[in-house]
């Protein structure tokens, strides 16, 4: 694969990562507003599980690695989650002195997701 079609791939899963998340984080503002940050927690979920499965895929070969690997992996599954948002918000809510809610989004961010990634594989692997 060309280096050029490479960088497509992945600037084409990225912009539909990025816009998901963005629906995704907005719609979760408005369902559960801003008390908590849901969205960055949503996406993060839902990113880890999806990356799982997409593992689980590729090793069972049932997919290529490249190109799948490249558009969902780095491109849309690496716009769609936000590490750096994480950050931000536990930073965030550090400083307003919300320190049990700091904790809990770290804890979930960290434990359910890497949970969610699990899972994602178990359910590949688990079949055939």
């Amino acid at each position: 694969m060309s280096i050029i079609k490479l960088y497509m791939m992945i600037a084409l899963g990225g912009a539909s990562g990025a816009c998901l998340r963005f629906f995704i984080s907005e719609t979760m503002l408005k369902l559960l507003g801003r008390g908590f940050p849901f969205g960055t927690l949503t996406v993060n979920i839902l990113g880890s599980l999806l990356m799982g499965i997409l593992y689980g895929l590729i090793d069972k070969q049932v997919i290529a690695v490249s190109p799948a690997k490249t558009l969902i992996g780095i491109g849309f599954l690496g716009a769609l989650t936000t590490f750096s948002t994480f950050s931000m918000d536990s930073l965030l809510l550090l400083q307003q002195g919300h320190f049990i809610k700091m904790a809990l989004n770290i804890i979930l961010n960290v434990m359910v997701c890497i949970f969610m990634a699990w899972l994602g594989l178990q359910l590949v692997m688990q079949k055939g």
